[in-house]
């Protein structure tokens, strides 16, 4: 099946569950319906068409996220990745010189590690709550800024060091007030918002 947003034609992926509900996603510049076994594809192209300038939001948020991830980002500034052979690495202005790719991943992976760590003892010492001091673990996740885990730990997306300090503080903030509330209530987000008034637009900047 084809559908067609602002003249481009896109693939739509049907993928048929004991489902009560109907769900659209976009990845990998397709459309994804997740929907129950009975239901026909002209319900589908009626919800498409219903659901269009929805769609073609979620189409530009993908693409969004797709041009950051193909460009290098370091702390939401873009670099040009530049390999040579008479440095290890070297930043200047929107520039970095680099001996390989390979050392360049050690270098990006190690201060991911420093500011992550430093942003995490900045906010825990921020908190008035009685909260564990958490292990820090940090990886690639596609789905998910953060994670609180049941062991006294917060997992970090290592994609975040592409954003700004505004946007890690928030995940960290988020994470740890699921040490007080580990729910999204009310009395959760009054805590995130204790300590980051405009989290609602941080959360904006990384949907």
């Amino acid at each position: 099946m084809k559908y067609v947003v602002n003249d481009i034609e896109y693939e739509v992926i049907i993928e048929k569950k004991n489902n009560k509900n109907t769900y659209i996603r976009i990845r990998d510049n397709k459309i994804y319906i997740t929907t129950n076994y009975f239901v026909s594809k002209s319900y589908i192209k009626n919800l498409l068409d219903k659901n269009y300038d929805v769609i073609k939001k979620m189409i530009e948020k993908n693409n969004q996220r797709l041009e950051r991830s193909n460009k290098f980002y370091y702390l939401n500034k873009e670099y040009d990745i530049i390999f040579v052979n008479y440095c290890d690495i070297e930043i200047n202005d929107n520039k970095i010189f680099v001996k390989s790719e390979d050392y360049l991943n050690k270098w990006l992976k190690k201060n991911t590690e420093i500011i992550f760590k430093e942003r995490l003892d900045y906010i825990y010492n921020l908190f008035e709550e009685n909260i564990p001091y958490p292990k820090l673990k940090i990886r690639k996740m596609k789905t998910r800024w953060g994670v609180c885990n049941k062991n006294n730990s917060i997992t970090l997306n290592s994609e975040l060091i592409k954003y700004g300090y505004e946007q890690i503080d928030y995940v960290i903030i988020h994470e740890l007030s699921h040490f007080i509330h580990f729910d999204h209530s009310k009395d959760f987000w009054n805590l995130v918002n204790k300590y980051c008034k405009n989290y609602k637009e941080i959360r904006k900047s990384l949907k």
